[in-house]
């Protein structure tokens, strides 16, 4: 077998195992959020209080737990593709970050709604899908590097039909402003990580003299106890 053959081969494989360990992540998380609905049907039971109820103590560890819960198998559906795709593009694209960007694209998402959200119980996972799809898409744009940007193509080409989730009173019983806290979000860890992760690639000829440069010098290419029974969930 021929060096060129081998090398093939091994580059192969391991562009194949960087894909099954992009999946690990993603693939836990989405199974956690369908073993949630399963336990709740299964028992009966309605864990949508365990959602994010802005400024209230007892709303608070839904931005935890929120993601995990969803109002029924078509809302959680709808929401476990795109994030697993969109999760898996990030652990493959941006490996170096995405752990990072992941929790904290989670968390953030939770604080703002917590922090902003109507007075209603919000539950779901698309703040979370907004998140890293604005992160993906932006970050491609920020760092300028083609490949990057090809993918944030690919994201408006796939999800771009989501900017409507962005606006009130578009879809019906539905938070919008997890969508527009977690598209916040991406656009703040895409700007605040710019300089880490995968780079633009400077080529030998970008570095050569530019006429007034010197010879050798080249330029650089970074309460809790409010009532709130009877108030409706608002799906994320």
């Amino acid at each position: 077998m021929s060096k060129l053959n081998s090398d093939i081969i091994a580059e192969g494989a391991f562009y194949r195992k960087k894909l099954l360990l992009s999946m690990i992540i993603p693939g836990i998380f989405v199974f956690l959020m369908w073993l949630v609905k399963i336990i709740e049907v299964l028992f009966e039971i309605d864990l949508s209080r365990f959602g994010i109820y802005p400024m209230t103590a007892r709303g608070l560890p839904g931005i935890l737990f929120s993601p995990f819960i969803h109002a029924n198998f078509t809302h959680l559906f709808n929401n476990s593709i795109p994030l697993f795709f969109l999760s898996l593009a990030l652990f493959y694209f941006y490996s170096e970050v995405a752990l990072k960007v992941f929790i904290w694209t989670f968390f953030l998402t939770g604080l703002f709604v917590w922090i902003a959200g109507r007075a209603a119980w919000h539950i779901g996972a698309s703040g979370l899908v907004y998140g890293l799809a604005s992160y993906l898409f932006f970050s491609g744009i920020i760092r300028r590097y083609f490949r990057l940007i090809a993918l944030s193509l690919l994201i408006v080409f796939l999800y771009g039909s989501m900017v409507w989730g962005l606006f009130p009173g578009v879809y019906k019983n539905v938070s919008w402003e997890s969508h527009m806290l977690g598209f916040f979000s991406g656009v703040v860890l895409a700007v605040w990580y710019r300089n880490q992760g995968p780079q633009k690639p400077v080529y030998e000829w970008m570095e050569e003299d530019d006429g007034g440069e010197e010879e050798g010098e080249t330029g650089e290419i970074g309460d809790g106890d409010e009532d709130t029974r009877g108030v409706r969930n608002l799906e994320t």
